[in-house]
């Protein structure tokens, strides 16, 4: 049965975990399905494995490293070019709370606390970007994957630099993921573009979780 034929759906960081079975869901139901990924080898395999397993064509890839603001605005640029129709965004890309480095502070491209610039900025730049594609798309709807893990902001450290953990980081990325995800809400007309923020499931065997715990609870099906 192909109930989303229609349907156009880009999932971010769709090579690993959650994001890669969404998308195989997504293809099997018969949507067009934008995969993001920031290795080329593996958003190739992804996208074949996808198309192989659903017998479904309509699968796009879209290259970017979300570290960089710039990567991110040019790919925005690459989605809105090819795809007259935007109708879900999935924001599921993000740097976990362990790997790479979660007790040293790392910087972005841009000069961002890692965490924050994958986690938040990134989603934030790309969900702007594609805002009038998806409101051209109407209904349409935005998928924040967050974490039911938040931290409070100190707007007086916002980057962490005086005081850095890992898992600090991770959970106020999150917490200011959410904050734009109820904002953008209040903005927009619910009968255009709802937008919704999620907590999937507690240790699921993601990438992220495996990384940093060894083991997962839930399951990915």
């Amino acid at each position: 049965m192909r109930e989303l034929a229609d349907t156009v759906v880009l999932v971010t960081g769709s090579t690993d975990g959650l994001g890669r079975a969404v998308a195989m869901r997504l293809a099997q139901g018969g949507a067009t399905v934008l995969l993001h990924g920031r290795d080329a080898k593996k958003l190739a395999s992804t996208a074949k494995e996808l198309r192989d397993a659903s017998e479904n064509d309509r699968v796009r890839t879209y290259l970017a490293d979300f570290s960089s603001l710039e990567d991110v605005r040019a790919m925005a640029h690459e989605v809105e070019a090819e795809n007259h129709r935007l109708h879900v965004l999935v924001n599921n890309a993000g740097v976990g709370s362990g790997k790479p480095a979660g007790t040293t502070r790392q910087e972005s491209a841009d000069g961002y606390e890692l965490r924050f610039a994958v986690n938040h900025l990134a989603g934030f730049v790309l969900t702007l970007r594609l805002l009038p594609l998806l409101r051209r798309s109407a209904p349409a709807r935005i998928v924040n994957v967050a974490s039911a893990g938040q931290y409070p902001i100190d707007f007086d450290d916002v980057m962490l630099e005086r005081s850095y953990d890992g898992t600090r980081a991770y959970r106020q990325s999150k917490l200011a993921q959410i904050m734009f995800g109820f904002d953008l809400a209040s903005r927009l007309p619910a009968e255009e573009v709802t937008v919704n923020s999620l907590h999937p499931a507690t240790f699921m065997p993601t990438k992220i979780v495996l990384e940093q715990h060894g083991h997962s609870v839930d399951t990915l099906e």
